[in-house]
């Protein structure tokens, strides 16, 4: 079979969920790596949730009942493991940490420096500062290429209200350019 999502469910047998495992990371890992960095917005932690969605999804796939398909069941993991990542103690503290090193003066501005001066850089930034409610969206949409009714069955949300950000976010990323360009 060439798709993960068209493999059959029962996935009981261990060799059985090893094989769907791999091939789903195969299929999807950088995917899931792009998902996971839009809301950590950093490479290392992003590459650090991967592994750990992954191997989630290793331990929940004997759950997996066909309502979806894997790859939507499998962001739907990612996207979950991701907001829950964002809510823990351990990344308030890392945030905090960082903040606080913005205000000594010998940090280096490097990074700042380096942010591309074209056109898509510039809307990747964009992307990246829009807020995680827009962001998650615009992402899976623009990004990933899913449908609304995908991202519905990994977000649980209306397709009025996924819409209604697409929208927003569409508006506060022209407003941005508008003003990058000017």
């Amino acid at each position: 079979m060439n798709e993960p999502e068209q493999m059959e469910a029962g996935f009981e047998n261990l060799d059985e969920r090893v094989q769907i495992i791999d091939k789903l990371m195969d299929e999807y890992s950088d995917a899931i790596l792009h998902l996971a960095y839009t809301y950590v917005k950093n490479e290392t932690t992003a590459e650090d949730l991967t592994q750990e969605i992954f191997i989630k999804s290793f331990e929940k796939l004997h759950q997996f009942n066909e309502r979806s398909t894997l790859k939507t069941w499998l962001y739907r993991i990612a996207s979950n493991h991701c907001k829950d990542y964002l809510k823990s103690w351990h990344y308030r503290k890392i945030t905090l940490n960082d903040k606080i090193f913005d205000y000594i003066p010998s940090r280096s501005k490097t990074e700042d420096e380096i942010i591309a001066k074209d056109e898509e850089d510039i809307l990747a930034n964009a992307v990246m500062e829009l807020p995680l409610k827009y962001r998650e969206v615009v992402f899976l949409h623009y990004y990933e290429e899913l449908s609304l009714k995908e991202i519905n069955k990994i977000t649980a949300m209306n397709t009025n209200t996924l819409k209604t950000r697409l929208k927003r976010a569409k508006e506060i990323l022209r407003q941005k350019m508008t003003k990058e360009a000017e």
